[in-house]
């Protein structure tokens, strides 16, 4: 006879009772969606504005030795931090370099780097956001597959450069 015939009631109902179980460790197990969130906190603020007003300040006398003129802000190097962007995986930051009023370089200064997996995420997607920001001029650039979360905290730590930057 067959181990869950009608002989064998009580091990039908643990079988029973073992799938369900299993079925909701399984659901359990699965992690909830929450986008990225801006962490602000009254410190990061202060080195960033003290870090873009040293630079103004020096591309102010910059432009003063060259012949043409021009307005400090539309001319010189600046440096300008984003907020710290805190994501599913790790807080991701940037930083972002203007000349002339372009975007110049973008560089990440906090990103996801916990794990191997993480490291191997970042190591093929920061380049790509990077290429797309400074082809964009601007933070609406496509997300990386398979690194969305970063993706999602470069833009925003990206647009709060920006409009630090008053881009």
């Amino acid at each position: 006879m067959h181990a869950l015939n009608k002989n064998r009631p009580l091990r039908r109902a643990l079988l029973a009772s073992a799938t369900t179980v299993s079925g909701i460790v399984l659901l359990l197990a699965l992690k909830p969606h929450t986008g990225p969130t801006v962490v602000t906190d009254s410190v990061a603020p202060a080195p960033s504005s003290s870090a873009s007003a040293a630079p103004e300040a020096s591309s102010g006398t910059g432009g003063s030795t060259k012949s043409s003129g021009g307005s400090t802000k539309s001319t010189g190097t600046r440096t300008v931090t984003g907020d710290t962007v805190q994501t599913r995986w790790g807080p991701v930051q940037v930083r972002i370099t203007i000349k002339n009023g372009k975007i110049t370089d973008v560089t990440a200064l906090q990103y996801p780097s916990d794990n191997p997996r993480d490291q191997e995420i970042n190591s093929y997607a920061l380049p790509q956001l990077r290429g797309e920001a400074l082809s964009a001029q601007s933070a609406s650039i496509d997300t990386v597959s398979g690194a969305t979360y970063t993706s999602q905290g470069y833009q925003q730590s990206l647009q709060s450069a920006l409009d630090s930057a008053g881009l």
